[in-house]
C-alpha cells in the first residue's frame, strides 16, 4: 500500500494547492498500481465529509481517508502541534533540522501578513502558521503473514518523485532470494530516492534515460 499525507488539516477549507496538483494524477496511478496488487490511498486530518466534498469538487476516484482523532499523522512526523512549530522541535524527512526554520517562517509571515506565504494559507483558509502544521509524504506498507511492515517514507521533492509513482511499488522491495520480505536499510531507500531524482530531471530537461 502507497499513502499520500496530502496537506488538508482539520481548520482547512480547501485542500493544499501544491498536495491537489499532484493528486491530480493519482486516479490514473491508482488503477496501475492496482493491477500489482498495490493501493494507493490518501490520508488527511481534516474529517471525512469535508474530505470527500474537496474530492468530488476536484473529479477524483482514489480512496481517501480521514486521520482526524488519531494518532497516525504525528506518528508519521507529517503533522505538527502548534508546541512543536513554536519551539521548532520538529522532526521531518528523518531529520531534526528538516522543518526546524519552520519556526522563523511562522514569524516571518506574522510581520508579513500580505506575503506570498500567507496568501497561499489564505486560499485554503488559515493562516501560515495554521496552514504548516501539515507536511506532504509518501509511505509504502506492505503486509507478509500478518505482519505490515512500513518500506519506504518519502518526505522532501514530493513534487520530483511521486511521477515515479509505480517504481516505488512495494512489491518491489521483495530483496531478498527466498521471496521473504525486507526492509531496505536507509541508506539504500537514498540511494534510490537520488536515482530517481535525476532520472526524473533527465526526464524533464528531455535528456537520456535509462533503459
Amino acid at each position: 500500500m502507497l499513502i499520500y499525507h496530502f496537506m488538508f488539516g482539520p481548520d482547512y477549507t480547501a485542500g493544499c494547492p501544491n498536495c491537489s496538483a499532484i493528486a491530480d494524477g493519482f486516479n490514473g496511478c491508482a488503477a496501475h498500481l492496482a493491477n500489482h496488487d498495490v493501493m494507493l490511498w490518501a490520508v488527511s486530518r481534516a474529517p471525512l465529509a469535508k474530505l470527500q466534498a474537496y474530492k468530488r469538487r476536484m473529479g477524483w476516484s482514489f480512496p481517501w481517508a480521514s486521520s482526524t482523532g488519531s494518532d497516525f499523522n504525528y506518528d508519521f512526523h507529517v503533522s505538527f502541534t502548534e508546541e512543536q512549530q513554536r519551539s521548532g522541535n520538529i522532526e521531518y524527512n528523518y531529520r531534526k533540522s528538516g522543518v526546524s526554520s519552520r519556526k522563523d517562517a511562522v514569524a516571518e509571515s506574522e510581520a508579513a501578513p500580505d506575503s506570498g506565504a500567507a496568501k497561499l494559507a489564505a486560499g485554503v483558509g488559515v493562516d501560515w502558521a495554521n496552514f504548516i502544521r501539515e507536511a506532504p509524504g509518501m509511505s509504502a506498507f506492505a503486509l507478509e503473514d500478518g505482519v505490515v511492515y512500513h518500506l519506504l517514507g518519502l518526505r522532501a521533492r514530493l513534487g520530483r518523485v511521486v511521477g515515479c509513482l509505480p517504481v516505488a511499488r512495494p512489491r518491489a522491495q521483495r530483496t531478498q532470494r527466498d521471496g521473504s520480505l525486507v526492509s531496505p536499510s536507509r541508506r539504500i531507500r537514498q540511494r534510490r530516492v537520488k536515482r530517481l531524482l535525476r532520472l526524473k530531471a533527465r526526464q524533464s530537461y528531455g535528456g537520456p534515460t535509462a533503459s
